[in-house]
């Protein structure tokens, strides 16, 4: 029984032994990325513009690096908070830890260099060789064209400064372990011409990471390849509320299978109305974390090319619940 017991001691001293090994290993060799490249980006008046609206309306950037009021419909941002980063995603809304969205005004990005930041924003690798928790869609910013991303970077180095002090993000065991072998170097691509409308909405709906929310997640965290845009992907809100997002297949019952390009882009366009005013919306009450006032700056053209795109998505049924208030504790 003494050899046994001493057999299985050692067996259980070796598993121990290469699990540290192994987490030696990934913590000195990755995350595995290509040096920042040297980039001296110009910060001219016509990239500044792009930047603005791209980061605004379509990649939303600022969506996530700003606080957002979701006292009102859909989260506005806070006046003053533009870019200062602070909005917190942690365990109470289904994260596997608690994540800070960065300070990205020119106050919280003066550690960086252009390429650095180009860096960061394609495969989610800091200046200090840390691996970012995929909240951030490096993955999807990697595959657009690198002037998109330098006319982003321009932009965000105009924002007016705010001195934020954002906490340091930290991931639960073992996410904080496997995110390090996540990041990997971009593979970006030119982007098309805006008269090939369905390649170029293909373009706009990768930068706006349309898919990441627009499909359903396994128990990892991992979007599922079988059910690209299908829907149903929860959000927890603090409050135990839940909204799902919806069906953008072809799908003519559960989908936008039946929406013309006219209602597509109107869905859109509404909250831009002189007459639309924010509603208010009381805890447990129906809200969506869709930022639709932002959305809503994208020009006609790059919508109705979205929508262009997303007709060529195969239908897939999926009758989504879009929300679900909080359980009473009563």
């Amino acid at each position: 029984m003494k050899k046994i017991f001493k057999i299985l001691a050692y067996a259980i001293a070796t598993v121990v032994l290469l699990a540290i090994i192994g987490i030696a290993f990934v913590n000195f060799t990755y995350p595995r990325v290509k040096p920042a490249p040297d980039l001296a980006i110009e910060k001219t008046s016509d990239r500044v513009a792009r930047g603005a609206y791209l980061a605004n309306h379509v990649t939303v950037c600022v969506d996530c690096h700003s606080i957002r009021d979701f006292s009102l419909f859909s989260g506005p941002i806070v006046p003053g908070t533009l870019g200062a980063g602070g909005d917190i995603f942690d365990q109470s809304m289904g994260f596997p830890g608690v994540f800070y969205a960065k300070n990205i005004t020119p106050a919280g990005i003066s550690g960086y260099t252009d390429g650095e930041l180009y860096r960061l924003i394609t495969t989610g690798v800091t200046n200090e060789g840390r691996a970012m928790f995929p909240l951030m869609p490096y993955s999807y910013y990697g595959k657009m064209d690198p002037e998109d991303i330098y006319d982003i970077i321009a932009y965000i180095r105009s924002l007016d400064p705010v001195i934020n002090e954002v906490p340091e993000s930290k991931a639960d065991f073992p996410v904080n372990i496997i995110l390090k072998t996540i990041p990997k170097d971009g593979s970006p691509t030119e982007k098309p011409e805006k008269s090939d409308q369905v390649a170029y909405g293909k373009y706009l709906t990768n930068a706006a990471s349309c898919v990441e929310c627009h499909t359903p997640i396994n128990k990892q965290g991992v979007i599922l390849p079988d059910k690209l845009y299908s829907g149903g992907r929860e959000f927890a809100f603090p409050d135990g509320s839940v909204v799902r997002s919806s069906n953008l297949t072809q799908d003519a019952e559960t989908g936008i299978g039946g929406w013309t390009e006219g209602m597509f882009v109107g869905k859109f366009k509404q909250y831009l109305d002189s007459g639309y005013q924010v509603p208010k919306v009381a805890p447990g009450e129906f809200n969506t974390i869709m930022p639709w006032m932002m959305y809503a700056g994208m020009e006609e053209d790059d919508l109705k090319a979205i929508y262009a795109y997303l007709k060529t998505i195969e239908p897939m049924p999926n009758n989504v619940v879009k929300f679900s208030p909080p359980v009473s504790s009563e």
